[in-house]
C-alpha cells in the first residue's frame, strides 16, 4: 500500500490526507484521477492494468536501456522514445509505451544515419545524439500517424475484402454472430472473436491480420465508444471508426450519442490496425434489437470506409 502511495505522488496524485499504508479515501481519489489521466477504466481499484499503468509511469527515458525482448519492455520511457523518433521521421510505430519491432527498426535507423553502432539498443550513446537533435516544427504529426492516414486514404472504399474482427469478452455471441452475418453480404471477412481478456483479443486480432477491430462490452444502459489515444497520439482510423458508430448505434439503443473517447485500454492499445471498444447496454435491448444493432454496426463500418479521405 505504501508503494502504491508513493507510485501515486510520484506521478502527480496526492494521498497525503490518507495515513501511509492506508487505503482510504484519498488514495481511491487519487487512483481515480490516475485512471483518467491514463485512459482507463476509472472504478477507484488498483486492479492489474492500473498498477501496471503506475510502474510504467516511474520510467524516464535514460533510467534504463531500452531493448526489444520478450515479453517487450513497456513503460512511459518508451513512450518519449517512440515520440522522439517518430517526430524526427522514423517509423516506430504507434506511440504506445511498448518497446516492439516497429520502434527496434527505428532505433537501428537512427543510429545508422547518425553514424552510430546500430545494436538497435537505446542506451547513454544514442540518447546523447537523440537529445541534440530537434524536430523542425514544434508539435510534429508523429510518422506512424501520417503513414496511417496514407494507408487508409489509398484503401478500397468499400468493405468488401476487408478482415474485420468482431470481439466479445463474453455475453454477447448473438449480437456478434449477426454482425459478422451483416457483414459478411457486404462481402466482407468478417471473423468473431471471443476471449476474457483484452490483450488476447489483439494477439488474436493481429495475427489474422485484421484490418479493423470492433470491440463489444455489455454495460447497464447507454453506448460509449472509446479509440485509442496516449502519450499525444491518436489513432485516427480509430477515432474516425468511433464517430461513425455514434451516429447509427446509439438511436437503436435510444439513447443519446456521447462523443467517442480517446483510451489506453490494453485491447486498444495493443492492436496494430484502427480498433474500437464500444459500451452497450443495457442486455436486454441488445437481445430484443440485435437483427438492427447488426445492420447499424455495418453502416457505421460503410460509412467509415467512404470517410477516409478525410483521415
Amino acid at each position: 500500500m505504501r508503494d502504491l502511495q508513493s507510485r501515486l505522488g510520484s506521478a502527480g496524485h496526492e494521498t497525503a490526507a490518507d495515513r501511509p499504508g492506508v487505503y482510504g479515501s484519498a488514495t481511491e481519489a487519487a487512483v481515480r484521477s490516475f485512471q483518467e489521466r491514463r485512459g482507463l477504466r476509472i472504478d477507484g481499484i488498483c486492479g492489474p492494468q492500473t498498477w501496471g499503468s503506475l510502474v510504467e509511469a516511474g520510467y524516464r527515458l535514460g533510467d534504463r536501456l531500452l531493448y526489444h525482448t520478450s515479453p517487450p519492455l513497456r513503460g512511459d520511457d518508451v513512450a518519449e522514445l517512440q515520440r522522439r523518433l517518430g517526430a524526427l521521421g522514423f517509423d516506430a510505430g504507434r506511440v504506445d509505451g511498448i518497446f516492439g519491432e516497429d520502434t527496434q527498426r527505428a532505433v537501428l535507423e537512427f543510429q545508422r544515419n547518425a553514424g552510430l553502432t546500430g545494436d538497435a539498443v537505446c542506451g547513454p550513446a544514442t540518447l546523447a545524439v537523440l537529445g541534440r537533435v530537434r524536430a523542425r516544427n514544434d508539435d510534429p504529426i508523429p510518422v506512424a500517424a501520417v503513414h496511417e492516414g496514407e494507408t487508409l486514404r489509398h484503401s478500397p472504399r468499400t468493405l468488401r475484402g476487408r478482415r474485420v474482427v468482431v470481439a466479445h469478452a463474453g455475453g454477447l455471441d448473438a449480437l456478434t454472430d449477426a454482425i459478422v452475418r451483416a457483414l459478411a453480404e457486404t462481402g466482407a471477412h468478417a471473423v468473431p472473436l471471443h476471449h476474457l481478456d483484452g490483450s488476447a483479443q489483439a494477439q488474436q486480432a493481429n495475427g489474422v491480420g485484421a484490418d479493423v477491430f470492433v470491440g463489444l462490452v455489455v454495460a447497464d444502459d447507454g453506448c460509449s465508444v472509446a479509440y485509442y489515444a496516449a502519450h499525444g497520439f491518436e489513432s485516427r482510423g480509430g477515432r474516425r471508426l468511433a464517430e461513425c458508430i455514434q451516429k447509427e448505434v446509439p438511436a437503436i439503443l435510444r439513447v443519446t450519442a456521447a462523443a467517442p473517447t480517446g483510451m489506453a485500454l490494453p485491447v486498444l492499445r495493443e492492436t496494430r490496425m484502427p480498433a474500437v471498444l464500444c459500451d452497450l447496454g443495457p442486455p436486454s435491448t441488445l437481445v430484443a434489437k440485435g437483427a438492427e444493432l447488426a445492420r447499424a454496426f455495418t453502416r457505421a463500418l460503410e460509412c467509415w470506409v467512404q470517410a477516409l479521405d478525410d483521415i
